[in-house]
């Protein structure tokens, strides 16, 4: 159940409505969504059904505007909420709502030439936000961890010359502020997709979040990550499918691509591709991409080097500036084909 406040409500207002709920055995959560001050319960039972006389007592309530009901688990995230859908902005970068994102770059962050040569390309070819990694998750320790915060300091140089929004990965709640206060979106990554203390703080972030779904998450429990930053104030989220574990090994992860119309039939979020860490081969990435494309995914996450032989990370999966704009042609000519009314990348 969502109870939606008046936006002059007081605090003794939303605390009657609290202290209402208790009575009932019910627990709600104070938030905000829309700009409006919001009380959370996924709790109630029948309560939570209109003909309730006890819907109608909350609906009566002082400084109450409007009771939704809602049984999903995800009640910030649910469609219902916003049956449109979400538009998430960040600069020049946009996604959702039919329009179409586009973010690529590099795998991480090298050096300061190797990264605005990049982002050149991707721009020219269409993409409006550039990817690139200051801090790496990596399986081995001794692999490149990134250049960090001098690699944050390099986004925003490359972002001063090209105008692209950057988007970088956080791993941790203090590295979460920090990259804030550089990048225009926060990138949690599938190992952190249920790294709840860390949700907790892009709750509290002021900056789009992109979150990827765990390698091993469903779809309810993707859903519920990003309710934790919803739920922390932060609606500014975008979900990435990036593929799940499976007993498949020719390809790095299995790219579900089901999961594009399932969830878009389930959030109001935008929802894009990372068919990069799906494929694992430079060579699958563009026939993930279109099929992704016509599944309905809001934009695409890709890896983009100059000289993937030469890339310190992922270089195996990186597409050349040439294949890039190649793909992002093709999938233009699939939205156009799809969606005549709607913008394209």
């Amino acid at each position: 159940m969502l109870i939606f406040l008046a936006t002059e409500a007081t605090d003794t207002e939303r605390n009657q409505v609290l202290d209402f709920l208790k009575r009932l055995g019910i627990q709600g959560f104070s938030t905000r969504f829309g700009g409006r001050p919001l009380v959370v319960t996924i709790e109630g039972g029948p309560f939570c059904f209109t003909s309730n006389p006890v819907f109608q007592e909350i609906a009566n309530l002082d400084g109450v505007e409007e009771v939704v009901p809602v049984s999903v688990p995800y009640p910030l995230c649910c469609r219902d909420l916003r049956p449109d859908g979400s538009i998430i902005t960040a600069g020049d970068f946009s996604v959702g709502n039919g329009t179409f994102g586009v973010i690529g770059g590099p795998c991480t962050v090298e050096s300061e030439s190797q990264t605005l040569q990049t982002a050149q390309c991707v721009k020219a070819a269409g993409a409006t936000a550039l990817r690139g990694g200051a801090f790496k998750p990596r399986t081995s320790p001794y692999a490149f961890q990134g250049l960090k915060e001098e690699g944050l300091r390099i986004l925003v140089k490359v972002r001063e010359e090209t105008g692209l929004a950057i988007v970088t990965e956080a791993m941790s709640s203090e590295e979460a502020k920090l990259v804030e206060e550089y990048a225009d979106v926060v990138q949690i990554g599938t190992r952190n997709a249920q790294n709840y203390r860390l949700l907790e703080t892009c709750g509290q972030l002021r900056k789009p979040v992109l979150l990827k779904r765990g390698f091993s998450c469903s779809l309810d429990e993707f859903l519920m990550s990003a309710e934790y930053i919803l739920a922390g104030g932060n609606e500014q989220v975008i979900l990435c499918e990036r593929g799940i574990r499976t007993f498949e090994n020719y390809v790095r992860y299995t790219l579900p691509v089901g999961a594009i119309p399932a969830l878009k039939a389930l959030t109001h979020l935008p929802v894009i591709v990372d068919p990069s860490h799906a494929a694992g081969r430079a060579d699958l990435v563009a026939p993930l991409t279109l099929a992704s494309v016509a599944a309905g995914c809001d934009g695409l996450l890709v890896e983009v080097h100059p000289d993937p032989k030469k890339a310190l990370c992922d270089g195996r999966q990186s597409l050349t500036p040439n294949e890039f704009a190649e793909m992002l042609r093709a999938c233009h000519r699939v939205r156009t084909a799809l969606h005549p009314t709607e913008p394209n990348a």
